[in-house]
């Protein structure tokens, strides 16, 4: 991004996190005490505090504007289950303090065409962009009122289900960032390293929900969210409950979940070269149309349909072997376990990656309908406890 472009994603991405918050009370900006969520009073503020880390501290060297930030906001030393607890600003404090970091921050992208005050803004960004998909499942999970996000919004079809499988051949393929081509990757995209493939089939879209209902009615396991009205099946959809669409993904689903719907149905979940190459092809696109950015016509993303769509939307984003919706949508778990890449090395921020390499947690790929398209592109990577249901996860399969 250049210096103006950062200065505009700086503010897009503070609105975007404060659209998803300033609706709530007092009391919901603390919320309930869950293992699987933030405190919003303490989140926004963390996100404020992790701006003014990289950037005007770590960057600039500056000194900090609050005396308390380390003790009241950083992540890796403060203790999940502490966060309710803390002695946290009121709500006007920690949005004057957010608007007070946002304000040197975007006086620093202006001003400034430093490559290494580029990274550390950009990376700023992103770790916005990703606390607020995390406030959007989080709103889920509390089942409040869904988000009031300004987008400009997108016509929604009912362009059915995409049923079937590609081929994808076998070969050499470089899985990883490609150095140099992008300004600003993480630690555990890099490097693209050569791995075999083997000849696969892969599904053309997600699992949806009238493929999930039929495994659904034969074993009793309801996802989250979904329930029974009259011998209906709905979707509790934040504080609305809705009848579900058959079209759209399966949603919040566990890595658990999906592994036992393929088991049933005699498939598997892609390994994460899988479903990079099926993403990619072997000439390593950087979204599965090409290189060109991400528009509404490929992919549902940026919360502008608010809501999933029909896998069988967005055609022009396929890749080069014919899967749909590859970016957007939903997230899809894979079947491999989160590990580094070959000759890995920690980046600045060390807690990204690195502490996750040792824990139980699985790579999910392609983003979600909340997700920010500047975030993503093939190699992006997630990665979730195996557990985990809240968050915007779907999948698709692999012929065995």
């Amino acid at each position: 991004m250049e210096p103006h472009t950062l200065d505009a994603a700086l503010a897009d991405a503070r609105k975007r996190l404060l659209d998803l918050v300033l609706d709530l009370d007092d009391e919901q900006w603390l919320g309930p005490r869950l293992p699987i969520v933030n405190p919003i009073r303490w989140e926004i503020g963390h996100v404020a505090w992790f701006q003014e880390k990289w950037v005007l501290r770590h960057a600039l060297g500056r000194e900090p504007l609050r005396a308390d930030g380390d003790a009241l906001y950083d992540s890796s030393r403060v203790a999940h289950a502490t966060r309710w607890d803390l002695p946290l600003p009121t709500r006007s404090e920690t949005l004057r303090y957010m608007t007070d970091v946002l304000t040197r921050s975007r006086e620093v992208s202006r001003r400034l065409d430093d490559p290494q005050i580029h990274y550390f803004v950009m990376l700023s960004i992103f770790h916005e962009d990703m606390h607020g998909e995390a406030l959007a499942y989080t709103r889920r999970t509390h089942r409040w009122p869904a988000p009031r996000i300004s987008t400009e919004g997108v016509a929604v079809g009912s362009e059915g289900p995409l049923p079937g499988d590609v081929e994808v051949p076998g070969g050499t393929y470089h899985l990883g960032a490609i150095e140099g081509r992008d300004r600003f990757v993480f630690d555990n995209e890099k490097w693209a390293h050569p791995v075999e493939v083997a000849p696969f089939r892969i599904a053309r879209a997600p699992v949806t929900n009238a493929e999930y209902r039929a495994y659904v009615e034969a074993t009793g396991r309801l996802p989250l969210h979904w329930v029974q009205v009259d011998g209906r099946f709905c979707e509790q959809r934040y504080d609305a409950l809705a009848e579900l669409a058959p079209h759209h993904p399966v949603i919040h689903v566990s890595h658990d979940e999906a592994t036992a719907y393929c088991a049933w149905a005699g498939r598997r979940l892609p390994t994460e070269a899988e479903w990079e190459v099926a993403a990619s092809g072997y000439d390593k696109r950087r979204f599965p149309w090409g290189d060109d950015p991400p528009t509404p016509a490929h992919a549902n993303l940026d919360a502008r349909a608010r809501g999933t769509v029909d896998v069988a939307a967005h055609p022009a984003g396929d890749s080069p072997f014919g899967c749909r919706q590859m970016l957007g949508n939903v997230w899809e778990w894979t079947s491999t376990r989160f590990a580094p890449y070959p000759g890995f090395t920690v980046d600045p921020y060390a807690e990204y990656s690195a502490p996750w390499f040792a824990t139980p947690h699985m790579v999910l790929r392609g983003g979600a309908w909340p997700t920010r398209a500047r975030l993503l592109r093939n190699t992006w990577r997630n990665f979730y406890p195996p557990h985990r249901r809240d968050v915007f996860a779907g999948f698709r399969t692999c012929a065995t």
